[in-house]
């Protein structure tokens, strides 16, 4: 194969695999490369699961592009026969004034989405599963359901492939340097040369860019399977994704039973960790932390411990994403971190990147992501 490219991306995640994806549909040469295998369990795409929610509570700019990822995503279901999504409803639960509900309220409003507010009663009533107190509300959106990450990054790659797409796997990237214009790629196994850069590197990123000093943490995200006590109230049919707002500031989240028993997580409150050395075993008191949050609000899914799985999140200081050229090389394109919310939005984000490199510009709003950090260059 080719030595020189019109695109190297660095790193096959979420993001990296849909902009390998759409590029390769676009025609350009494309050299993917990843460290491990993807999918794989190392970064922040695993765990069987993902939420996809539209009523999007961190700000109403992520509404059109959610609204283009649901698109996208049936899409590559169709054209890859593979089931990516299901669709079970969400609830946004906390005090009215929470982010989670407010937020909630205010995209759906903003952008006339079709949704609901519960009060704490008529959650209890509707999905017995749920237990909110008495001074909770939800926002209940219909379209909200579940992505099977590994599935979805197995279906984007395996169609850039077919899109003619050089994918490397096992291969770092140790460094690159601007080249006349172009990019100069050096790997562990070889060098390569192309015209433009994407780094979607994930929790890796950070040693592709020391030169920007970037402000980014990684923290160490622990999810677990509970046995529910009655497993019908769990079931797809019977319980949506929900998230929460227990206590200001304070967030879970959770989803149906799909057979591997009931899946909950904190969403941050874990610890800065660096990607290369993360304790990927969980401990005792990790599981009783989340168990006493089951034990209040999903009384019913506290039953014998099925599973756990560490992941990472690639925190911004804002909790926005960070998407962006390389200030000294414009033809290097930022395509990650997300903040623990970016999996969803990774087939959107494909597609933002093939037509930023190809036309220069993109049809959505991308104010939020871009120039927030100045560092030295």
């Amino acid at each position: 194969m080719s030595s020189r490219f019109d695109v190297i991306i660095v790193g096959l995640g979420a993001m990296g695999s849909a902009a390998a994806y759409h590029l390769a549909r676009c025609g350009k040469r494309i050299l993917g490369l990843d460290r491990f295998a993807p999918p794989h369990a190392f970064g922040s795409s695993h765990g069987q699961t993902r939420i996809i929610r539209e009523a999007y509570f961190e700000h109403p700019l992520y509404v059109p592009l959610v609204q283009r990822a649901y698109e996208l995503w049936a899409e590559l279901e169709k054209e890859a026969g593979r089931s990516l999504f299901r669709e079970t409803g969400g609830l946004m639960i906390g005090k009215p004034d929470s982010a989670v509900v407010a937020g909630a309220t205010r995209s759906a409003r903003e952008h006339s989405l079709p949704h609901e507010v519960f009060s704490a009663a008529e959650v209890r009533s509707r999905f017995p599963a749920l237990q909110p107190t008495d001074e909770m509300l939800a926002v209940w959106e219909p379209r909200a359901g579940i992505l099977f990450p590994e599935t979805c990054i197995e279906a984007h790659l395996t169609m850039a492939r077919k899109q003619g797409a050089d994918l490397r796997t096992d291969e770092p990237a140790v460094s690159w340097e601007g080249e006349g214009g172009g990019v100069r790629v050096v790997t562990s196994k070889g060098a390569y040369q192309a015209n433009q850069l994407v780094l979607t590197a994930g929790s890796w990123i950070q040693s592709l860019l020391r030169d920007l000093q970037l402000p980014l943490v990684v923290e160490r995200q622990v999810q677990s399977w509970f046995e529910p006590k009655h497993p019908l109230q769990f079931q797809p049919e019977r319980c949506p994704i929900h998230v929460w707002e227990h206590e200001r500031g304070r967030f879970f989240y959770g989803f149906p039973d799909l057979g591997g028993g009931v899946k909950v997580a904190r969403h941050h409150e874990g610890e800065r960790v660096n990607p290369d050395s993360i304790n990927r075993e969980v401990q005792p008191d990790e599981i009783e932390a989340m168990r006493a949050v089951v034990r209040q609000f999903l009384p019913n899914a506290d039953g014998p411990l099925r599973s756990t799985v560490v992941c990472m999140y690639t925190n911004t200081p804002d909790g926005h994403f960070f998407i962006d050229r390389h200030p000294a090389h414009p033809q290097v394109r930022i395509a990650s971190p997300c903040s623990g919310h970016g999996f969803k939005f990774s087939s959107v984000m494909g597609e933002v990147m093939a037509d930023l490199l190809t036309d220069g510009q993109t049809q959505f709003d991308l104010s939020l992501f871009r120039n927030r950090f100045h560092s030295p260059v």
